[in-house]
C-alpha cells in the first residue's frame, strides 16, 4: 500500500458518556449505533476524557496512539519540533457530537481561569460546524444570556438545578446544516437534541455544569469540577451577549475559489477550519497536519506521494510531509488544523 501520508481514522467513541447521542455519528459513518451513550467521536485526538485513563486518545492503523506516534516524529506530523510536539499534543481536540437529547447546559473555563485555579495550563474555547439534522426535529441551540444574570441568581439557579429558568434567560437559536458557531470559553451553552456537529476545540476536556442532575456518572461535585461553588462559577459569563455579538461568533470569511475558512478571526488563536465545497477544478490546500471529515461527494485525495479515495462519512488525518493537498471537484469536505503556532 502506498504511503500517501493520509491515515484513515475509524470511529473512537468512547463509552458511559453523561448524556444520550451518537445516532448521527452512526448515520453518518454508515455504522451501528454502539450503544445510546456514545455521542461523541474522537477525531485524530491527544486528548483524554477528564477521567483520564487513557479514554479519548486516538489509536492508529499500526496499533501506536497517535499521541505516542507524534512524539517520534513531531516534525513529520506536525511540521515541528518543539516542546509540546515532541510530547505528543497535536494542539487541537475535534469531534463529531451528536446529540439525542438536549445537551445540558454548561460553560468551559478560560485559559487564564485553569491556570489560576490548577486546571492545567488550558481552559476551552470551541467552535461549531453543523453537519446533519435528524429528520423530524426542530434543532437549535442555546448560546449566552440574553440579559445580565446576578451571581445569586445563577448560584439559585444551580442550587435549586432550575432548568426551566436558566434556559429561559438564553439565545435559543434555530439551527441547519452548514451553520457555524464560535464559542468562547466562559459563554454558557447548550445544544438541542437532533444535532451532529464538527466540533473543534482547545485540547481539553473542562467543563462547570450549570444543569447536572437527571444525567448519569453527573453530580454536584462533578459538575463544579471539584471547586467551591462560587468560585466555579465566576468562570461562566453572566453578561448578556448581545445580538450584535451572536452575529459575530456566526461570522464565516469570504470563500476563496472552492475554500472558505470557517469561525470568525476570534477562532484564530486556537484552531482553523475551512470547508471545502463542490467545485470545477481540484482545491489545493496548503501542507500541515489536518483533520478531513468527508462531509458529501466521492473522489480522491492526493498528495505527491499517492492518492486516497474519499467518500461522504468517511475520516481521515493528514500528516504535514504529505504536502499540499489536492481535493477532487466533486467533494465536500470539513478540514480542522491546529493553530498555526500551538504545536
Amino acid at each position: 500500500m502506498t504511503d500517501t501520508g493520509i491515515i484513515e481514522l475509524q470511529a473512537n467513541q468512547p463509552e458511559a458518556r453523561p448524556y444520550r447521542g451518537g445516532s448521527g455519528i452512526a448515520r453518518f459513518r454508515g455504522e451501528p449505533q454502539p450503544d445510546a451513550f456514545r455521542p461523541e467521536d474522537f477525531l485524530g485526538s491527544t486528548t483524554e476524557v477528564h477521567a483520564g485513563g487513557g479514554v479519548g486518545l486516538t489509536r492508529l492503523p499500526d496499533g501506536r496512539q497517535l499521541r505516542e506516534a507524534i512524539a517520534a516524529d513531531p516534525i513529520g506530523f506536525l511540521g515541528t519540533a518543539s516542546p509540546s510536539a515532541s510530547a505528543g499534543e497535536n494542539g487541537l481536540l475535534t469531534k463529531l457530537l451528536s446529540t439525542d437529547e438536549r445537551l445540558f447546559v454548561h460553560s468551559h473555563p478560560s485559559d487564564e481561569f485553569a491556570r489560576e485555579h490548577g486546571l492545567g495550563c488550558t481552559g476551552k474555547t470551541e467552535s461549531w460546524f453543523v453537519l446533519d439534522v435528524a429528520e423530524g426535529s426542530e434543532p437549535y441551540v442555546l448560546l449566552g444570556f440574553s440579559r445580565e444574570v446576578a451571581p445569586a441568581e445563577l448560584a439559585d439557579w444551580f442550587e435549586q438545578q432550575d432548568v426551566a429558568a436558566m434556559v429561559s434567560a438564553m439565545h435559543r437559536i434555530p439551527v441547519a446544516p452548514g451553520d457555524t458557531f464560535h464559542v468562547p470559553a466562559g459563554v454558557p451553552h447548550g445544544i438541542g437534541p437532533g444535532l451532529t456537529l464538527v466540533e473543534l476545540q482547545q485540547p481539553t476536556d473542562l467543563s462547570i455544569l450549570l444543569e447536572y442532575t437527571g444525567f448519569p456518572g453527573l453530580d454536584r461535585d462533578s459538575a463544579l469540577l471539584g471547586m467551591p461553588r462560587d468560585r466555579a462559577l465566576s468562570a461562566i459569563r453572566r453578561a448578556a451577549v448581545p445580538h450584535a455579538e451572536l452575529a459575530a461568533l456566526r461570522e464565516n470569511r469570504t470563500a476563496l475559489g472552492r475554500v472558505q475558512r470557517l469561525f470568525p478571526a476570534a477562532a484564530d488563536p486556537f484552531y482553523a477550519a475551512e470547508r471545502v465545497r463542490p467545485g470545477s477544478a481540484d482545491a489545493i490546500l496548503r501542507a500541515g497536519f489536518a483533520i478531513i471529515v468527508v462531509r458529501a461527494g466521492s473522489g480522491e485525495i492526493r498528495t505527491a506521494r499517492g492518492a486516497v479515495a474519499a467518500a461522504p462519512g468517511r475520516v481521515f488525518l493528514a500528516r504535514h510531509d504529505a504536502g499540499e493537498l489536492r481535493i477532487d471537484p466533486a467533494l465536500d469536505l470539513v478540514v480542522c488544523r491546529p493553530a498555526e503556532d500551538a504545536a
